[in-house]
């Protein structure tokens, strides 16, 4: 490959794209495009445990050694794509050119960002790790704080400051938590986290405005005429797919680059998307997906880029989506997918702290929500991939409830 195999973005999906390659015996030149100076860096800890008063741990995946001379990749940090050019096989950075053979986009997501934030001292979001270190330095400085979305980011956000002891209030624009990602009825349960661990929830209100004094937050007016005061304000209200710089490419770009089942792009030859930015069509749920999680974004780097080196060989990229997120002392599980017909909780209780929820759409298991149940999740998640029937998965928690009574 003349050109050889070129990876955008920076990320988990790219950087497993360039290990792929190589595990794969590609010899051929990698080149690495990220926007950010920093080198790739693992995300779900900025939200989690980098926000603990504890010693900030260390997020980045590989040393440039290891990157540059173990790995023989091209690395070209600090320096965002602008364009691609499918005909020509172009990537265009900054004021250079860089052809390629294979190409794998992965740039991700970019936050949403509340409106009249510009300019505003002790605003922000939690994508990068330049956030991450801002909003640090704030919960260190002891910063009352307001997170504005009660999903899962916003809502580790709030765990991080309740760690620490200080005050802290979630505003929700929807009635109920986190009503896309796991569903009314299950939103609701997990909300009593926050209830438990004295973090102030308000549902139902949104951010009218942001009042600033010398140029720094003081103020969140809300739209049923309350105010908190803040030092830091985090917004945690979704991301969208990077794409903006593919307006002039031609390709398919409908909430995110539209590729088939072996994540190739539609209608562009040689080009491959993973991670954040990819909506394929998922073979295990015969439907169009984009997914935000951590594993599916390795996965997706390593076979999009094993795809784009050998597209005649091409294979179908197929998973059961899994996430998972740390609130105060619990972890939350989810494997699946969220819309469903019946939710029933098959092990525990929604208003305790540990509990076992199926979901079921038709007479197919769909999605699996755990709240710190580790020892059970996978096991699902198996028979989410064998597509389970409803009864399946009863019949398989009823077993699960006899071997735990017969231990006591």
């Amino acid at each position: 490959m003349t050109g050889g195999l070129v990876v955008v973005g920076a990320s988990l999906a790219g950087l497993r794209a360039a290990e792929a390659a190589r595990k794969a015996g590609y010899t051929g030149p990698v080149t690495l495009i990220g926007d950010e100076t920093h080198l790739p860096y693992d995300r779900p800890p900025l939200s989690k445990a980098y926000l603990d008063a504890a010693q900030q741990p260390d997020v980045i995946f590989r040393e440039e050694r290891h990157l540059r001379h173990v790995l023989g990749v091209d690395l070209r940090l600090g320096a965002p794509a602008r364009a691609l050019d499918p005909a020509r096989r172009t990537v265009h950075v900054g004021d250079q050119e860089i052809s390629y053979d294979g190409l794998v986009v992965a740039t991700g997501a970019t936050a949403r960002t509340l409106p009249g934030a510009d300019g505003i001292a002790g605003v922000h979001t939690l994508r990068t790790l330049d956030d991450a270190i801002a909003v640090r330095r704030a919960l260190d400085a002891g910063a009352r704080t307001v997170v504005v979305g009660a999903g899962f980011i916003g809502s580790e956000v709030a765990s991080g400051a309740r760690k620490r002891g200080l005050p802290v209030t979630i505003v929700e624009a929807a009635p109920t938590p986190l009503v896309r990602a796991i569903g009314a009825e299950m939103g609701e349960a997990v909300a009593g986290l926050h209830h438990r661990a004295g973090t102030e929830l308000r549902c139902g209100v949104a951010v009218e405005r942001l009042e600033a004094e010398h140029g720094r937050i003081r103020r969140v007016h809300l739209s049923d005429g309350s105010t908190l005061e803040a030092d830091l304000v985090v917004a945690g209200i979704g991301a969208d797919p990077a794409t903006g710089w593919l307006l002039s490419s031609g390709l398919e770009c409908d909430n995110g680059i539209r590729c088939d089942a072996t994540l190739a792009a539609d209608g562009a030859a040689g080009v491959y998307a993973a991670g954040d930015i990819a909506r394929w069509y998922n073979p295990v749920f015969e439907q169009p997906m984009r997914i935000e999680h951590w594993t599916s974004a390795a996965e997706q780097g390593a076979v999009a880029a094993r795809n784009a080196l050998d597209p005649a060989a091409a294979m179908p990229y197929s998973t059961v989506p899994y996430f998972w997120s740390d609130w105060y002392t619990h972890r939350i599980q989810f494997v699946g997918v969220p819309g469903a017909d019946e939710v029933r909780i098959v092990s525990g209780r929604a208003d305790e702290d540990r509990f076992v929820a199926l979901y079921r759409r038709g007479d197919r298991l769909t999605g699996v929500l755990t709240l710190n149940g580790r020892a059970i999740v996978m096991k699902y998640r198996g028979l989410l991939a064998r597509r389970a029937s409803w009864t399946d998965a009863l019949e398989f928690a009823e077993q699960r409830a006899r071997l735990a009574a017969a231990r006591g």
